[in-house]
């Protein structure tokens, strides 16, 4: 038996849903409700920040990365929860195009599950006019439910009233109201937050969010409003690269997304952290190292000065697998330069040198075929992630023999080979978050 879910959801990105979604999990976790997060979309920070306000691990949830078996064994995960909260991305129905119900969207996820969607509006610079748009998102997709709307950054009680009135006209009831306060504004990089372990003194923001939303949500209301279910899966989490992974984790290497590490683990393998910024190696004990992406572009120096960890590196990757993401496909290479344009020499293992300093956003889905066969599988291999990186690439594409992958858009755009894979060492920038059944 599942437990009952809800979305939190808004019209557009930036509109609070973070913020919004941290309140509640902390202030029903504070109530002695078992709540477990999720998170939809291949966002892969937010789900440190859903572990810490609830004590749970929370796990993305893709309607385009992921088949819909293992949809429904993560949100299946959940099933000892009184509550599942689940945080959309971007705005409620942004997706690709693609197939119905397989399009990325938050909508997705309500609609498969049945959970009702609590709708963050935020009402700055609006009065009225902002129960429109509310409206709009209630007829827009007969497949979902907007059970209430919750108001952020309202200015003043008179703004408030002005806002519910329009709402009351539109037919959406308002369980709460957030005022504006640049206080709960947690710090960002990038076109994210700042991961979890970075943010000082994450547990005082969790309470005091969980105040806020004690004061200005009616959370029984809002616990009323949950519903839904999962349907029983016989999907299987991803499968561990080996049986013992070493594992790179520190503030320059902090992401794997959440479903992997629990696959493994369930699986039967170990993961064995170790720390390069500590200028530790691989343990010997490991038979694959795997490392994460992250900001390595921030600690090049330090890394380039971790002569126990790059050696260490070398030495592994003469005779066991070695596979870096994003960051550590840069870490891999023969150069990083960091964003002043210093360069900094760093492992020598695969023929790559990429640049911070030179900043390109490249962001979407990715769907890639492996060249050859390797630690993610074998030649031929359909994988579906994600790629989010501002670093840009100055040596030459490599050839079809020596890349890791042949790489589409979500859309089929063929964007040619990426990464690079030299004997058992690979990578590149492409975030595994789904490999296809065979």
């Amino acid at each position: 038996m599942s437990a009952p879910g809800l979305l939190v959801a808004a019209p557009r990105s930036s509109s609070g849903k973070t913020t919004v979604t941290l309140a509640l999990m902390r202030a029903l976790t504070r109530r002695g409700l078992r709540v477990r997060g999720a998170k939809c979309g291949p966002d892969y920070i937010d789900p440190a920040f859903h572990q810490a306000a609830t004590g749970h691990p929370s796990f993305n949830l893709d309607s385009f990365a992921m088949a819909p078996p293992l949809l429904d064994a993560l949100a299946g995960a959940t099933a000892a929860a009184d509550l599942v909260i689940a945080e959309g991305s971007m705005g409620l129905f942004d997706g690709v195009r693609a197939a119905e119900n397989r399009t990325g969207a938050n909508a997705d996820i309500a609609a498969r599950y049945g959970w009702p969607v609590l709708l963050v509006v935020d009402v700055s610079g609006a009065a009225q006019s902002a129960a429109a748009v509310a409206l709009g998102c209630s007829l827009y997709d007969p497949r979902i439910r907007i059970a209430g709307v919750i108001l952020n950054k309202v200015a003043s009680a008179r703004h408030r009233r002005l806002v519910e009135a329009g709402m009351e006209r539109a037919g959406l009831p308002v369980l709460g109201a957030l005022m504006r306060d640049a206080q709960l504004v947690l710090p960002e990089r990038h076109l994210g937050l700042v991961q979890a372990g970075e943010t000082a003194d994450l547990a005082a923001r969790l309470d005091r969010l969980a105040d806020l939303a004690e004061a200005g949500i009616d959370l029984d209301a809002v616990t009323a409003c949950a519903g839904g279910a999962v349907p029983a899966s016989g999907g299987q989490l991803p499968r561990p690269p080996g049986q013992r992974v070493a594992v790179a984790r520190d503030a320059a290497f902090s992401f794997l997304y959440p479903h992997l590490e629990t696959g493994w683990r369930m699986a039967g393998a170990e993961l064995v952290p170790f720390s390069p910024l500590a200028d530790e190696g691989p343990p010997e004990e490991c038979d694959v190292c795997w490392l994460p992406g992250g900001y390595p572009e921030l600690h090049a120096g330090p890394i380039a000065g971790a002569t126990r960890f790059l050696d260490g590196l070398r030495r592994f990757a003469r005779t066991r697998p070695v596979h870096g993401e994003c960051g550590g496909y840069m870490v891999l290479g023969q150069t990083l330069q960091d964003a002043d344009g210093a360069t900094h020499p760093m492992a020598g293992l695969l023929p790559v040198a990429t640049s911070y300093h030179r900043r390109k956003l490249h962001l979407g889905y990715r769907v890639a075929r492996l060249c050859g066969s390797g630690v993610l599988g074998g030649a031929g291999t359909r994988l579906v992630g994600h790629e989010f990186h501002y670093a840009s690439e100055l040596s030459p594409i490599a050839p079809e023999a020596a890349a890791l992958a042949r790489v589409t858009d979500a859309e089929g755009v063929d964007l040619g080979l990426a990464g690079h894979r030299v004997g058992p060492v690979t990578g590149s920038f492409f975030h595994l978050i789904a490999t296809d059944p065979p």
